[in-house]
């Protein structure tokens, strides 16, 4: 499946001590141009788990009781972790969800800037 930059998608997500699995929301963040010249795609980790909200100017909140919310499909509030970042082959992902606006994706930006280090 082709994905574009700002779709939630479900995928198989690998815990990070590859003990297993879980089928869980991810944001595509890698550009347009790569989604269509590449097998992968880049993915940050969507999640409603109130343990894992820090407030970090790493994580983007999505309310889902907002427009911006009712776009992504999602059921609980939840963020996005621009810090936990993973590269899936296009083909392993599910399906799309729903997506974000451009003025979100900008917030992701920010956010995706503060988890990398760029200025």
């Amino acid at each position: 499946m082709r994905v574009q930059r700002g779709d939630i998608v479900l995928i198989d997500f690998p815990y990070s001590n590859h003990t297993g699995s879980k089928v869980r929301p991810a944001l595509v963040v890698q550009s347009d141009v790569w989604n269509q010249r590449l097998d992968d795609t880049i993915l940050a980790l969507i999640t409603s788990s109130p343990q894992r909200r820090t407030g970090a100017s790493t994580q983007y909140l999505i309310d889902i009781s907002t427009v911006e919310g009712r776009r992504t499909n999602l059921r609980f509030d939840s963020i996005v972790q621009c810090e936990n970042l993973v590269t899936q082959d296009q083909r392993l992902i599910l399906h799309r969800i729903g997506s974000f606006s451009d003025s979100a994706m900008q917030q992701i930006d920010a956010c995706l800037k503060a988890s990398l280090g760029i200025p």
